[in-house]
């Protein structure tokens, strides 16, 4: 049987060993406003914000990860390798993340037609895709 959703959107956690550079980014540069955050015994804290009907979750743990991904971009290893957000203005965001000092993977180039696509990297390396007109 399939699953049946009871939202339509995905949510996305990301464990970050620094979650104030990571909320300066994703919260401060992208502009996703902090919904909550939730203390968890032997685990970390985990901050949640908004995008849209989905939240993209930053867990601070509290002891640091024995690893680290792997890097290399979305082609660098298997697994989960990267978040798409589709934006009404993407030459703006790219403009501000180049200003925050985020590295920049992929200017802004035609995807499809009406569609185009940019590509960078979060303080921990992690890729972003962000998709618009």
């Amino acid at each position: 049987m399939p699953a049946k959703l009871a939202k339509p959107a995905l949510d996305l956690g990301v464990v970050t060993p620094d979650v104030e550079r990571a909320l300066g980014f994703y919260r401060d540069v992208l502009g996703f406003p902090k919904d909550s955050e939730v203390a968890f015994s032997g685990v970390g804290k985990l901050h949640r914000l908004r995008v849209g009907e989905s939240f993209f979750k930053l867990l601070a743990p509290e002891k640091p990860p024995a690893a680290r991904a792997p890097g290399g971009g979305i082609t660098g290893g298997v697994g989960l390798r990267y978040v798409t957000f589709q934006l009404t203005n993407l030459d703006e965001t790219v403009a501000s993340c180049r200003a925050a000092g985020a590295k920049i993977v992929v200017e802004p180039r035609p995807l499809r037609p009406g569609v185009r696509m940019a590509m960078v990297e979060d303080p921990d390396g992690n890729t972003v895709e962000l998709l618009g007109p």
